[in-house]
């Protein structure tokens, strides 16, 4: 009986590993794409959050996000609502740059982007340019970000 369904588990195995493989072939959003659009627009909103304290980390972080700030420390989405309560650094001119995205089947993107603001710190303003890269992730019929790595780019 073994035997016998070997060819079965094959054929379904020989069935199954092309589409899996597909899967995992990455694609570019096209321009027009809404599903890109949406999240390029999010994506606005955060950066722009740093100077006007908007709360849209609320609704596009899911519950278990976790982040990597630039300084390598671990961040959840709990911390970083708090952070736009009460922010602890002052920003201006907070601006979104490139964002490409690259989308996993329909249910996985990976967004590359950048952005620039300007710290006020004692007085003295500092340029800041942040690369990044958040993946998104499509649940319940929602797109959430559910991971973000920030990194300084050197100025």
């Amino acid at each position: 009986m073994i035997s016998n369904q070997r060819p079965r588990f094959a054929l379904l195995l020989l069935t199954l590993l092309p589409i899996a493989a597909s899967a995992q072939q990455g694609k570019w959003a096209a321009a027009g794409d809404p599903t890109a659009k949406y999240m390029i627009d999010m994506e606005r909103k955060w950066a722009e959050a740093a100077c006007d304290n908007n709360l849209v980390a609320e609704t596009i972080l899911a519950d278990d996000f976790q982040g990597t700030s630039p300084e390598g420390k671990r961040y959840d989405k709990a911390q970083e609502i708090a952070d736009a309560r009460h922010p602890t650094r002052k920003y201006r001119d907070c601006k979104l740059g490139e964002v490409k995205v690259r989308f996993f089947g329909d249910t996985v993107a990976l967004v590359y982007g950048s952005e620039s603001r300007v710290r006020t710190d004692q007085g003295r303003a500092k340029p800041e340019t942040l690369i990044w890269t958040d993946t998104w992730l499509k649940r319940g019929g929602k797109w959430q970000i559910v991971a973000a790595e920030d990194l300084f780019a050197k100025q």
